[in-house]
């Protein structure tokens, strides 16, 4: 007679408990519910209205880019306005220090910036990214606010300027101060590079005195490629 007999010939409850006493006696057995448990209603609630939340702040077609649609903005100077505005708070879920008012392309081509560059070369320090500093985003004016000069970006809503960053443990990293300063200077050196090819202009430090404490991004195209320095 084998030893499983008396087992199999047991009424089921008993084997059960038979097999069960067997496994919690075994220095392998993994305890594990007879049932799975369900997730919780409010859980199920709570990531529902986040996305519904977020689909009602969606901009661009896109529930990651957070926002209000503004539509058309005029210029008070020739060359000045916005065809199809939206007023930016958010990207993929990282805060802006102030609104920003740009076109679409931009808001998208910031956005994979943000995904691709800002959030990986961040990672895990300080918490993560927590607010992107914006120093500036649509204005009708000449560049660099020079008399005579052409109609910025800034002014076409295709441009936006960012002079840091504040991680979540408070940190913040500013271009004016970490330019050369050791670690957040490897990091913001590796932040300008990588706007240089989705962003059609990118100007930091060096590149004149205007942009010694930020960056400047814009979506203008050039016959040669992106204009980066």
């Amino acid at each position: 007679m084998s030893r499983l007999e008396p087992v199999e010939r047991a009424e089921p409850l008993a084997a059960l408990e038979q097999v069960r006493a067997f496994a919690e006696a075994s220095p392998l057995a993994i305890r594990q519910a007879l049932r799975p448990s369900l997730r919780p209603g409010a859980i199920v609630r709570k990531a529902m209205a986040q996305r519904q939340e977020e689909a009602r702040g969606a901009v661009c077609g896109d529930p990651r880019l957070q926002g209000e649609k503004v539509g058309f903005v005029p210029g008070r100077i020739s060359g000045c306005g916005i065809k199809d505005a939206v007023k930016l708070r958010s990207v993929s879920g990282i805060a802006l220090s102030q609104q920003a008012t740009i076109d679409c392309t931009t808001a998208k081509t910031l956005k994979r910036w943000v995904d691709t560059a800002l959030a990986p070369a961040v990672g895990s320090r300080g918490g993560g990214v927590a607010r992107i500093n914006v120093a500036a985003h649509y204005a009708c004016r000449s560049r660099n606010n020079q008399s005579g000069a052409k109609i910025s970006e800034h002014g076409k809503g295709r441009a936006i300027d960012i002079s840091g960053v504040r991680l979540r443990d408070g940190t913040e990293i500013t271009v004016l101060d970490g330019w050369d300063n050791g670690r957040d200077g490897t990091l913001l050196k590796k932040l300008h590079r990588a706007a240089c090819g989705p962003f059609g202009t990118v100007l930091g430090p060096g590149s004149d005195g205007f942009h010694r404490d930020h960056f400047h991004f814009d979506t203008a195209r050039h016959g040669n490629g992106s204009y980066c320095r």
